[in-house]
């Protein structure tokens, strides 16, 4: 019993008991956790799954131009990305009005630009280990700066998700009452993009601009196939997310790998363990129990 708990303290404590770094890793990761995954359960919701991982990309010639001015400031890449996420949604949102273009269609086309053109100014100006770094992130690596940057951004998002909680809910069920009740949709759908560029922009810094969006779809996806209602869809999303932070962090201590895919190999599989045990899965329905997704 000894020796086990000895093991135990070893492999799950131990690493953020000695080490400072490790500790503001798993600080941020769990703040992200707690603001992004929430979002993803909307975007699925609103059948918009591939548009986090569009704005993920969207952001970095924004990252990109605040790391040519000012190196790696985590402010002016921040500012930059926020400035970029918006600009291409709002250039997908004219060419799907003007044009005959769906808005999937029009955010695939330019997020592709968006990515392309990051990519050559940050290996332009910067070098291999740069480009790494923003692409893929260190959560091992955020300063006390990052981690204010990124509980921030989640407080401020957790309180404005809370604030827009029932025009997003009417918006995403019904966005004809909506219009009718004189309330302008638009208005929710960009405050909620708003929150969604934020989000993948604070993840940059821990997972990297290719990684940041798995944090917020993948435990998204798992819950729709544990529960019916979306109270309980937002809690568990969160929660899948923090188990996969901090498993994700763990394993990259111990195995020596990099900390954002790793990450997201571990929300993967929670994912994986949904599609094969949760009510909404495979074995349930090989069993015969019937569930609902809401």
């Amino acid at each position: 019993m000894m020796a086990f708990s000895g093991w135990l303290w070893d492999t799950a404590f131990a690493p953020f008991a000695e080490f400072a770094f490790m500790r503001r890793a798993l600080v941020a990761t769990l703040a992200l956790s707690l603001s992004a995954a929430p979002l993803g359960v909307f975007l699925t919701l609103r059948r918009m799954s591939l548009l986090g991982d569009a704005l993920s990309h969207a952001v970095l010639p924004g990252v990109a131009i605040g790391f040519m001015l000012s190196g790696l400031s985590l402010t002016a890449m921040a500012f930059g990305g926020v400035v970029a996420g918006m600009l291409v949604a709002g250039i997908a949102g004219l060419v799907t009005r003007f044009t005959s273009l769906k808005e999937d269609a029009s955010l695939a086309a330019i997020y592709l630009v968006a990515l392309a053109l990051g990519v050559m100014l940050i290996s332009g100006h910067g070098t291999q280990l740069d480009l790494l770094h923003i692409l893929f992130g260190s959560a091992l690596g955020v300063d006390s700066q990052g981690l204010l940057m990124v509980a921030g951004v989640a407080s401020v998002s957790v309180l404005l998700l809370a604030a827009l909680y029932r025009g997003l809910v009417l918006e995403s069920f019904d966005p004809v009452f909506l219009g009718a009740a004189g309330r302008r949709g638009w208005l929710w759908q960009q405050g909620f993009l708003m929150l969604v560029v934020i989000n993948l922009v604070a993840g940059f810094q821990t997972l990297g601009t290719l990684m940041a969006v798995g944090l917020m779809m993948l435990p998204a996806v798992s819950s729709r196939l544990w529960h019916d209602t979306l109270p309980a869809q937002l809690v568990n999303a969160s929660v899948q997310a923090m188990l996969a932070s901090a498993a994700g962090l763990l394993l990259s201590y111990h195995l020596d790998t990099p900390s954002g895919p790793t990450i997201i190999a571990c929300a993967g599989a929670l994912y994986a363990l949904s599609l094969l045990f949760a009510p909404g899965g495979w074995l349930p329905r090989v069993l015969g129990t019937t569930h609902r997704v809401a």
